[in-house]
């Protein structure tokens, strides 16, 4: 099993420059999460929210993606150790293939 590190913003959902509340899920994306989680993946979603603030949008955050349905195991503020990164700054999430990898053993 791998360890797959998804950004957030602009990842899994719209990207809002720091507007959060705004953020709209991206369903195709948590699908394709949600069934690595199922095959026994671990899943680390990572954000940057507050590290230019000093806000501490965690709770915030957790609450968002459990609204969404998605699921993972660690939520992170900041870099995660993972086997892949999945990020918009990173691998162009526009370029991932969610059918596919979502497959990946």
């Amino acid at each position: 099993m791998s360890i797959f590190a998804f950004d957030i913003d602009g990842t899994i959902c719209t990207n809002t420059f720091g507007k959060y509340e705004e953020a709209k899920p991206f369903k195709k994306q948590i699908n394709s999460i949600n069934r690595l989680y199922e095959e026994g993946h671990t899943i680390k979603m990572f954000t940057a929210r507050g590290t230019t603030t000093n806000i501490d949008w965690y709770d915030f955050t957790k609450r968002q993606l459990d609204k969404w349905g998605l699921k993972y195991h660690e939520l992170i503020t900041g870099k995660p150790e993972a086997d892949y990164f999945i990020d918009d700054k990173a691998y162009n999430n526009e370029d991932w293939d969610w059918e596919r990898n979502a497959h990946k053993s």
